[in-house]
């Protein structure tokens, strides 16, 4: 029997779903799962691909029946199974040999991981793969942190099943150890705020204007014929046209409002607050998830805060321009944590090569990363997006309009967290002078920090002190 070019462990859906694009592409794989049970249904399942695929129930096995220098990807959970499987199988490798966590691990486990390993030979690799069970399976974005030596010898294994822009492959190697799972952790944030964002705009149509979810859906899939195009947009538009077979309802009013999340949402947060950078976009649609699970209480805040919302009158055009406008401000504080990270650990994260690698097989996927691309590529001042020329005129001509939305949904009694964290921030970096002043001279009043003075260096106090 030949041996496999790559081994993949774990037959979940995004590991099966791997697994069978590699085999769709020639490449021979071997494959293995915890549960060995899971093993033969998907080959099964698998049809024609089976060829390709080569099973194993024993670890030992999975690993003889590699080429060498063997490469293991590792579809599992993230944390201590990873840990767990790394310690099991070390034993049975060679140095050269490599081993890939695949899954939305914590960037700082991959940091550690690649050092722990760095003494045996064994090349450690965090890829981040966006784009679900369909990119997994027909072409994912992927995010690839690691040595140089490894990304030469997986290029063109990951090149052959990523996702294609213009024929461009999208997936690239974006930097030592942790690089790649912090790119798909920002990533995910990014998303949150999208998705909040949406939301937003959706809420104000249902509650402030008295539209059907058809009505939305429609909507939502003309943007997305426009310059608005963009797979999250897309998929709610599909969403919000299908009905409950049950009830013949709309689809999305059997759904409980109270959201789920893995986690990634709230490590960007986390880190960004550590690097000193602001998240309050993907922020706000972590605090909104959080909130939504806090069902009864809303329910009781309901009765005894009242729950009345105004109507409101916007026009389509302007909640487009709102929306466009909220995209470009959530992808532009994530861009600012690839900065501020780079800065940190020397990674240099290319921003124009993340937004072409995000631009198919990605949940972020839109007409918008094209430009962001274009606008890195720039060179714009201090390396921001929202400084750059051409994102300089998009947001002096869509701000009116999210100031518009956000000022009208407010008075009217309607929760806006993304929009309306968005208009704040942009307000904020758009102030040469603003009131941190008052800040520093309270902390000075009560602790004695000292601040700097305008045009002074060093450290002073002020009369209050005396």
């Amino acid at each position: 029997m030949s041996l496999a070019q790559i081994g993949v462990y774990g037959l979940g859906t995004m590991g099966s779903a791997l697994a069978l694009n590699l085999a769709e592409k020639g490449i021979q794989v071997a494959v293995t799962n915890r549960e060995a049970e899971w093993i033969s249904p998907f080959m099964a399942e698998a049809g024609a691909l089976a060829g390709n695929l080569h099973p194993h129930e024993v670890l030992a096995d999975f690993v003889a029946g590699l080429a060498r220098p063997r490469t293991v990807l590792f579809m599992i959970p993230s944390g201590p199974p990873m840990d767990a499987m790394i310690k099991a199988i070390t034993p049975l490798l060679s140095p050269g040999d490599i081993l890939i966590d695949g899954g939305n691990a914590d960037f700082h486990d991959t940091r550690r991981r690649t050092e722990e390993l760095a003494g045996t030979g064994i090349h450690f690799v965090g890829m981040g793969v966006s784009g679900g069970e369909e990119g997994a399976r027909n072409g994912p974005s992927m995010m690839v942190g690691g040595s140089e030596e490894s990304w030469q010898r997986l290029k063109p294994m990951f090149e052959a099943i990523a996702a294609r822009f213009d024929g461009h492959p999208c997936v690239d190697r974006l930097g030592p150890d942790g690089a790649g799972h912090f790119v798909k952790t920002v990533h995910n944030g990014i998303e949150y705020a999208e998705m909040q964002a949406i939301a937003d705009i959706y809420g104000i149509l249902r509650y402030g204007a008295a539209w059907t979810p058809a009505e939305i859906g429609a909507l939502f899939g003309r943007w997305n014929e426009s310059g608005l195009n963009a797979y999250l947009l897309g998929i709610t538009a599909e969403i919000l046209g299908h009905s409950d077979p049950r009830t013949g309802h709309p689809m999305v009013d059997v759904i409980a409002d109270t959201a789920g999340q893995k986690g990634t949402g709230g490590w960007t947060v986390i880190e960004a607050l550590r690097l000193g950078q602001s998240a309050s976009m993907i922020e706000s649609a972590v605090g909104a998830r959080n909130w939504s699970s806090e069902k009864a209480v809303r329910h009781e805040g309901e009765v005894r805060l009242g729950g009345e919302r105004g109507s409101l009158d916007i026009a389509p055009d302007v909640l487009a321009d709102a929306a466009m406008a909220a995209r470009i401000l959530g992808h532009a504080q994530g861009f600012d944590i690839f900065a501020a990270a780079s800065a940190e650990y020397g990674w240099q994260l290319d921003g124009a090569r993340i937004a072409e690698i995000w631009r198919a097989g990605c949940i972020l996927r839109s007409a918008l990363l094209d430009d962001i691309a274009g606008a890195f590529r720039s060179d714009p001042p201090h390396g921001r997006l929202i400084l750059s020329e051409a994102f300089v005129q998009r947001l002096r001509s869509t701000v009116p309009a999210l100031r518009q939305v956000v000022s009208q949904a407010v008075a009217a009694g309607h929760a806006v967290p993304a929009l309306s964290a968005g208009l704040q921030w942009y307000d904020t970096m758009r102030q040469g002078y603003g009131t941190a002043n008052i800040i520093q001279a309270q902390r000075d009043w009560f602790g004695h920090h000292g601040f700097e003075r305008l045009g002074q260096r060093g450290r002073h106090h002020g009369p209050w002190q005396d």
